[in-house]
């Protein structure tokens, strides 16, 4: 069983602490599902010693995946921050779910570290969805190392995994230790560095035994090592490296080694190192390039920080001594101790007891309104997965977790109450799969709206839309295996509910005009009910909207009624007549009617005025109308007529596509009916192995074609 968050449990129990910003290292693991992130990060943990030992994922008892959801499905669905000791270096280890559908957990990953590991499965090798994370991380400028992992697979090839990231990710991207075979010639049992000419042996086990290597064991190496050392030169600030190389010389280790850290630091040089999990080969030397090569918080750079109101401030530094700016990276609702904030602090130093001011702004059209408050932390925890171990502080540049906020939701701002910042948003991925949801009974109602506004508060990829006109309440995620995630922690909070087709806002309109007579007269005894009216109807050009014409002469209708029969049609506009559908962008004309001096009422009017409505609606041709979307489908080159043949399809019509330059993709624009979109973000990722990705916004509603119109026109019929 996975460990339960606890408030005590391990409560300064080992929690790892730095009073140095310069000794943090902030990485985030990426990777595709199945590429062995969470079990690397166990075996980190277990050889570092802070756990007794690794965990594994299928039995759901690794520290990150703590999540009731990814016990049960057997994968990880959210960040989890995993801290280590090596040597006097604090890493800190967040772990990333490998389903293109958490994207936004691992936009969270790469805004809260200053480095990136990308493992990558000698089984499987590198997809295309793990070339864009890479193409992602290069476009900030982020750090990168590559782990190539699960050695021990009978079908594992290290070289072809190897000559695969290379490939995808670039010419400098070279390892920096040769595996080394077993005498048996099949299991990886130890490693040769290609610079420091340093064996490590596991033959025994975890620690390995580390020696010099032996003559037999160069000549193999000597057209990787020229190359590695070839490629630290070129990056070395040492102009006369290069010359003196090429010249004859022999570079010593002490010259090569800090040129590779720095290199590794700028992100312009990316070191690969084999390792596996279950045998422990290669986890101290991949803890040694973290804790060496990766920039440590003082030389990343920060994220724009304005006042609340947006008025400029000076750039950040990572200053223990400065301002306190931090920011909530994660949200979790814990069923123990409530709201779980996972923080980054950027600058100053955050301490128990201390108020602070949170800001939240710019996610409202996410569910997330802007938000003010100030709020008193009464402890700091140092999160080792679900795990809080209390801590007397966080400095700049390091992670945390605070409790029972009662307003910090993920994206949030925590600064000074005295001085409020607000930081730059990261740029988070629109969810454009809805699903519609309905409580089973009544009383799980206020159930669902609480839960839901739980999972809205941590998770800014999730939208919540109630639709005025379908009235429906739709979850808006990214994509199949985020909804059941999703419905999946609804349920397992205690909620009872349905899903149901996502509907989409239909709207009718009169294709021609008609003439309608609406009566009124009913005598039951007492005091009876007489209105009559008549009606002309004319279709308005679209986006005109509704006009109601009093044409009246003579007193047909008394003055005080022309209002009730225009209170009476708009009723029934809204209503709908041919498929339950607003009606919109008509002309109405009252003129003439009858009216009685007693029985005539406001009520009888009204139901006059829908009634000549709905009869003009008998005459006339009623259009029912879609919304049109227009959408930007961005996609490698190699999928842009996949991916404009399945749209045409859509009933698409395409607006052009541009060519991305070398690496860089395709865009291709189109407009394509709403109803053809409901489930494009799943259809999307199919056709494209994941690379696909879109954007939409409304443009316009137009008619539907009849076939499909009548369609509607029946379902309705049924359903009444």
């Amino acid at each position: 069983m996975a460990q339960k968050t606890s408030e005590k449990g391990l409560a300064g129990a080992g929690a790892p602490a730095v009073t140095d910003p310069g000794r943090v290292r902030n990485v985030v693991l990426v990777g595709h599902s199945g590429s062995g992130k969470t079990t690397l990060v166990e075996a980190l943990l277990s050889a570092s010693g802070t756990i007794p030992r690794a965990g594994g994922v299928t039995e759901g008892t690794t520290v990150t995946d703590h999540d009731p959801a990814a016990i049960r499905q057997q994968r990880s669905v959210a960040l989890a921050c995993a801290p280590l000791m090596h040597g006097d270096v604090k890493i800190n280890l967040l772990d990333t779910p490998g389903y293109a559908d958490f994207v936004g957990e691992l936009r969270a990953g790469l805004r809260a570290a200053d480095g990136a590991l990308f493992v990558v499965s000698a089984v499987d090798g590198v997809d295309d969805s793990t070339v864009s994370l890479w193409e992602e991380c290069a476009a900030v400028g982020m750090p990168r190392a590559v782990a190539i992992t699960r050695l021990d697979h009978p079908r594992a090839d290290y070289d072809q995994a190897l000559q695969d990231c290379q490939e995808a990710f670039g010419e400098n991207v070279m390892p920096i230790y040769q595996p080394m075979l077993a005498d048996d010639g099949q299991a990886i049992a130890g490693l040769l560095g290609l610079i420091t000419l340093r064996v490590l042996d596991y033959s025994a086990g975890y620690p390995p035994r580390a020696g010099e290597a032996e003559p037999e064991h160069l000549n193999p190496i000597a057209d990787d090592r020229n190359t590695l050392i070839e490629g630290i030169i070129a990056e070395s600030e040492d102009e006369t490296l290069m010359d003196r190389y090429l010249g004859g010389e022999m570079i010593s280790t002490d010259a090569l080694v800090p040129d590779l850290e720095k290199a590794v630091a700028r992100g312009n040089f990316y070191p690969v190192v084999p390792v596996c999990a279950g045998t422990g080969v290669g986890l101290d030397a991949l803890l040694d390039v973290i804790a060496s090569g990766f920039p440590s918080p003082l030389e990343h750079d920060l994220p724009v920080v304005t006042g609340v109101d947006g008025s400029p401030r000076p750039p950040l530094t990572c200053d223990p001594s400065g301002p306190l700016v931090a920011e909530v990276v994660r949200t979790t609702i814990d069923r123990h101790v409530g709201r779980v904030s996972l923080v980054r602090v950027f600058s100053g130093t955050l301490r128990p007891d201390q108020t602070l001011h949170v800001s939240g702004h710019g996610m409202a059209e996410r569910g997330h309104p802007d938000h003010d408050a100030d709020e008193r932390v009464a402890h700091v925890y140092s999160p080792l997965g679900a795990q809080l171990r209390e801590v007397p502080s966080c400095l700049a540049g390091d992670l945390c977790a605070i409790t029972k906020s009662g307003s910090a939701e993920t994206g949030d701002t925590l600064s000074g109450k005295d001085d409020p910042l607000l930081m730059e948003p990261w740029r988070m991925p629109e969810p454009l799969l809805p699903i519609a949801v309905v409580a089973k009974t009544r009383s799980d109602e206020d159930a669902l709206a609480k839960n839901l506004a739980k999972l809205v508060a941590g998770d800014p990829t999730l939208r919540l839309e109630r639709n005025a006109e379908t009235h429906q309440l739709v979850l808006w995620t990214m994509g199949e295996s985020h909804a059941d995630v999703v419905l999946d922690r609804l349920r397992s909070g205690g909620v009872e509910l349905d899903t149901e087709p996502v509907k989409v806002a239909l709207r009718e309109t009169f294709g021609s005009g008609a003439k309608g007579h609406g009566r009124h007269v009913k005598q039951s005894g007492g005091h009876g009910q007489y209105a009559v009216c008549d009606i002309e109807v004319e279709p308005l050009p679209r986006g005109e909207g509704f006009q109601f014409v009093d044409r009246v002469v003579g007193g047909a209708v008394p003055h005080n009624y022309i209002p009730s029969v225009e209170k009476g049609v708009r009723a029934q506009l809204e209503r709908g007549l041919a498929a339950g559908c607003p009606v919109v962008d008509v002309k109405v004309t009252l003129y003439d009617g009858k009216a009685h001096s007693v029985d005539s009422s406001d009520a009888a009017f009204q139901t006059a005025g829908a009634l000549a409505l709905r009869a003009a609606a008998e005459q006339g041709h009623i259009t029912l109308l879609e919304p049109v979307d227009e959408i930007v489908v961005r996609v490698p080159e190699s999928y842009v007529g996949a991916v404009m043949s399945d749209l045409s399809g859509r009933r698409g019509r395409p607006m052009g596509s541009e060519s991305g330059g070398e690496g860089e993709a395709s865009l291709v624009r189109a407009e394509v009916p709403a109803t053809e979109l409901v489930r494009y973000a799943v259809e999307l990722r199919a056709l494209t192995s994941g690379t696909g990705t879109f954007t939409r916004h409304y443009i316009r509603h137009e008619p539907m074609p009849p076939h499909l119109a009548e369609a509607v026109r029946k379902e309705h019929a049924v359903a009444r």
